[in-house]
């Protein structure tokens, strides 16, 4: 079972983080600062697999899989069931995934469209386990979800903009009714 997922950059700062599990807030920023340490302290020659040693997520069963692309680590922490080579070759698809939504992805997109790649996470995995792994469906899933959203802001706003215009006489006349009563109350 997926416990969690991490992406950081260089300097140790979260871009992206999912718990899969119950932790406080304090527990999550614990994890996500000793995670840091514990992979960015290797060698890029090394394996991507980390075995657990401390009861980071409150067990020792658990391992840490991670690829480190340009400036982002992204880390999956889990338990000793998941395949090591499998949970690899998942960051890959998240990765290309991430890459062919928003066209050659980079530390901006995770900073700025985070609802974004909360969504393409949860096409992939939920509740801590796989789901999907095409990249083409995940893809396909992240455009009908943001092709939804358009419709919904586009038909809110023309409801608003109705809504706004039909009832704009009413409010000016309202209020214009509001301050000759409070005037004539004074006078």
């Amino acid at each position: 079972m997926i416990k969690a997922i991490l992406v950081f950059n260089n300097a140790g700062k979260p871009r992206m983080t999912k718990f899969f599990s119950r932790y406080s807030e304090e527990d999550q920023q614990q994890i996500v600062r000793e995670t840091f340490q514990l992979v960015s302290k290797r060698d890029g020659d090394v394996c991507n697999f980390l075995e657990s040693g401390t009861s980071l997520l409150g067990s020792l069963d658990y391992k840490l899989v991670y690829r480190h692309y340009a400036t982002l680590y992204f880390v999956f922490c889990v338990d000793s069931s998941e395949s090591d080579l499998g949970i690899l070759d998942l960051i890959q698809v998240l990765v290309e995934s991430l890459d062919k939504c928003f066209e050659n992805v980079c530390e901006l997109d995770l900073i700025f469209h985070v609802d974004k790649v909360h969504h393409i996470v949860n096409e992939m995995v939920m509740g801590g386990m796989v789901l999907e792994t095409s990249i083409r469906e995940i893809v396909e899933g992240y455009q009908q979800q943001m092709k939804y959203e358009k419709d919904d802001r586009g038909v809110a706003a023309v409801h608003a903009v109705k809504a706004g215009v039909a009832s704009a006489p009413t409010r000016a006349v309202a209020a214009f009714n509001t301050v000759k009563h409070t005037v004539h109350q004074k006078f």
